[in-house]
């Protein structure tokens, strides 16, 4: 099988299924919704679309707690309605990429079940199991989402390992006949024609839990290896691992080409630096733009011609950006446009998430009682405990919980934002200004912003292939890069801030052609509240 990487000249836009469109008013989208919605999606330029979940489960974590691998969840519709969104997809020239989750399973997923039959049933070996110590857990080890990552099952007086929910028990890849299960899984998916995968904690794949190993243990790459030649490596297709332990040298481990892993990783660590060093994501602390600006950069030059990156703002897992690092109120638009365009010209593959590009914001809550996500629920059941204040635990909630970025999707300024005729299962934020219908009336909207930088890409190779150069501007709220190949050079300018801002180049630059801004085709050394700008220069 030719690989042509295409995946290095698109731009993917993620959809959460429960939240982008429901067709039979149960209140929960559906995969016929996203059928239906494939000409809106077709018509921004987005050549691949990265669906969270939509496998049989409990719905313990939203779908990331899988029963059945090979049967679509009923809230979602069937199988049939799958294979239909893969192929009227296909004549978009858009591909389905399935989100994965091979680290663990749902304990409702047949295997579990089986397990607990005991050491005996060949199943058991499928998961994780230790004997206590002492009346004990095993060890130390914690969840992902709070308390010990041991859970007892008295008929056995054995534990098993859970990285997340006591519902999501891990698999174990020390395993050969797991391993052979879970690439006949992939296999059947590559068979349908999807574009490839997503790989949830994939870094977690190899652990080593007696050894206190959760991230990065040292079977993983083995393991990767194994698992493309087992499957997606004998098709055109692209897989993109989650990997909050990465950093550039482990990156280039997993996406340099040479060694047949994969072909980029999600890296978070522009993601963490507005929380306290050391502490948890709810442990706030503003956003130092010249701190993003440094790690971006980084992240730019060190994978360079060793691996490839992803880009991105949002996902299901983080607020809305506009909320977060933008402004939502006075400066929506333009604050969401210089978010765009100072991600969108940087060497990578782009992710948009469903609603970013309409300016969607964080949906702010006043009691835990409104809050659906596990994990925000959990710390708010700890730190309750701990004598945090309900004021300080919903500031965070509000900043960075989960949910913000899982209110439905808005598509106009009617009942439920058109999104459902039923009881949406999350709130539907205020629509009467943001919503698609909207946004597509407004040849200056934002989403004109993402088509035209999709565009952009398309036409300039230097974006896709250019080398990275820091550009100082004598103002640490004024980002600047360029991007250069060969003679073709390309100039990117941001101010990151509310205020009008002063800035100086050792050089000035002569314009050769204006790509992008979202003020005046007009270059002056002062920038407006959130201006951003991109040129071709001499």
């Amino acid at each position: 099988m030719k690989k042509t990487n295409w995946w290095k000249n698109a731009v993917f836009y993620q959809i959460y299924p429960r939240s982008f469109q429901d067709t039979n008013n149960d209140g929960i989208g559906d995969l016929p919704g996203i059928t239906q919605r494939l000409d809106y999606l077709a018509f921004l330029g987005v050549e691949a679309l990265w669906l969270s979940p939509v496998y049989a489960s409990p719905n313990d974590d939203n779908g990331y707690d899988i029963s059945d691998y090979q049967k679509i969840g009923s809230e979602y519709g069937s199988m049939q309605d799958m294979d239909e969104l893969i192929a009227k997809a296909q004549e978009k020239n858009i591909k389905i990429i399935m989100d994965l989750v091979v680290n663990h399973t749902s304990d409702e997923h047949p295997w579990f079940q089986a397990a607990l039959a005991g050491p005996e049933n060949p199943y058991h070996d499928f998961y994780v199991w230790r004997k206590g110590i002492d009346g004990q857990v095993p060890n130390e080890l914690l969840s992902n989402f709070g308390g010990s990552a041991w859970s007892y099952v008295p008929a056995l007086d054995e534990y098993y390992l859970h990285l997340h929910s006591k519902k999501q028990p891990d698999l174990n890849w020390e395993n050969p006949k797991m391993r052979q299960a879970i690439y006949q899984m992939m296999n059947f998916w590559l068979a349908k024609g999807i574009g490839g995968f997503r790989l949830d904690v994939i870094d977690l794949i190899g652990k080593e839990p007696d050894q206190l190993i959760t991230k990065n243990g040292p079977k993983l790459h083995e393991l990767l290896q194994e698992m493309n030649q087992a499957t997606f490596g004998n098709y055109d297709v692209v897989t993109v691992g989650e990997t909050w332990g990465a950093t550039p040298e482990i990156a280039q481990l997993y996406s340099d080409e040479q060694r047949e892993e994969l072909s980029m990783v999600f890296q978070f660590e522009h993601i963490n630096l507005d929380k306290q060093a050391g502490q948890r994501k709810w442990d706030l602390k503003a956003l130092e733009p010249q701190e993003l600006h440094a790690v971006f950069s980084k992240w730019q030059t060190e994978l360079a011609g060793k691996g490839w990156n992803s880009l991105f703002w949002n996902n299901h897992d983080l607020p809305r950006i506009i909320s977060r690092w933008g402004n939502d109120q006075e400066y929506r638009e333009l604050s969401g446009k210089m978010l765009a365009i100072y991600l969108h010209f940087m060497q990578g593959t782009p992710y948009i998430y469903q609603g970013e590009e309409i300016g969607m914001i964080n949906y702010p809550v006043t009691d835990i009682a409104e809050v659906d996500d596990i994990e925000s629920r959990r710390m708010y059941a700890e730190r309750s405990a701990a004598g945090y204040s309900k004021e300080e635990m919903l500031t965070s909630i509000n900043a960075k919980g989960r949910d913000n970025a899982r209110h439905p999707m808005q598509w106009n300024d009617g009942p439920n934002a058109g999104f459902s005729q039923g009881t949406p299962w999350l709130p539907v934020g205020d629509s009467s200004e943001i919503n698609v219908d909207a946004a597509l009336a407004d040849k200056h909207s934002l989403f004109y912003t993402y088509k035209r930088l999709i565009e952009l890409r398309k036409k300039e190779t230097t974006i896709i292939d250019g080398d990275y150069q820091v550009i100082e501007t004598n103002n640490p709220l004024v980002l600047a890069y360029q991007r250069q190949l060969g003679s073709d050079k390309i100039l990117v300018v941001v101010n990151f801030s509310k205020e009008v801002q002063s800035y100086q180049f050792i050089e000035n630059p002569q314009i050769k052609a204006w790509l992008i801004t979202n003020y005046q085709e007009q270059l002056t050394n002062q920038l407006q509240p959130y201006e951003a700008f991109a040129l071709k220069i001499l």
